[in-house]
């Protein structure tokens, strides 16, 4: 079997940055670190590929021990690769974004790992580079958010107008016109009235939609501009 010669050792991990959205704001899964360097610090979920396994399968593989979702969304975004950024070993890490339902996570595992949801606003300092993996993707999910339905992964199956402009709010971090909104989000025919109201919602009831996955699917990459104007 022929091999390269080159004598140096590198090593690659995946760090996933895991968006989720609880109502009110929007939230990242931020793991306490239990184990050297860094230990008591707060980190993004990561860890090292297999011999035998593609990059996104790595990523899919830690998300699923960390909060037992599978075929969730998940974003290849970057390659971090400065020669320092671990402090142990020459490390090169590839960065993945997931938005998950946080209804719908593995409460267990999450404990199990020493994580915990930390709204956006209140995001301690990350060790090594995390921090600007958080702010690439952010600026990824703005961008796409306001040009594909990719926002609607971070709901529950059945969702009211409020709910999502409550979602789109947090996203951008500003207050946007509810009725140009609402205007915006139902001209796609991307909802399906459920028939339902929500008993629950302070909006007087509100009905309760469910996201058209047959039309969502074959118009994902369309161009839709959610957002009145400008957001970037």
């Amino acid at each position: 079997m022929t091999h390269y010669e080159h004598p140096t050792r590198l090593l690659v991990a995946t760090d996933c940055i895991i968006f989720g959205f609880d109502g009110e704001s929007l939230k990242l899964l931020l793991v306490k670190r239990n184990f050297a360097p860094e230990r008591g610090k707060w980190s993004l979920m990561g860890g090292f590929v297999h011999e035998n396994e593609d990059l996104e399968d790595g990523a899919k593989r830690i998300l699923y021990e960390l909060t037992g979702l599978e075929n969730i969304y998940v974003e290849q975004l970057k390659s971090f690769g400065e020669v320092k950024r671990d402090p142990v070993e020459r490390t090169i890490s590839v960065a993945f974004s997931a938005l998950i339902n946080i209804h719908d996570h593995d409460e267990d595992s999450v404990k199990a790992h020493n994580a915990v949801w930390i709204s956006l606003k209140d995001k301690p300092k990350l060790i090594f580079d995390h921090d600007k993996m958080v702010d690439l993707a952010l600026e990824q999910l703005r961008y796409k958010a306001a040009l594909h339905p990719i926002g609607f992964e971070l709901l529950p199956e059945k969702f009211s107008i409020p709910q999502l402009h409550k979602l789109y709010e947090a996203i951008y971090d500003r207050e946007l016109d509810r009725r140009n909104f609402s205007r915006k989000i139902l001209s796609t025919k991307l909802l399906m009235d459920t028939g339902e109201k929500n008993e629950q919602s302070a909006t007087k009831k509100a009905i309760l939609y469910r996201l058209d996955k047959e039309r969502y699917a074959d118009k994902f990459h369309s161009f839709w501009h959610f957002m009145p104007d400008p957001v970037m």
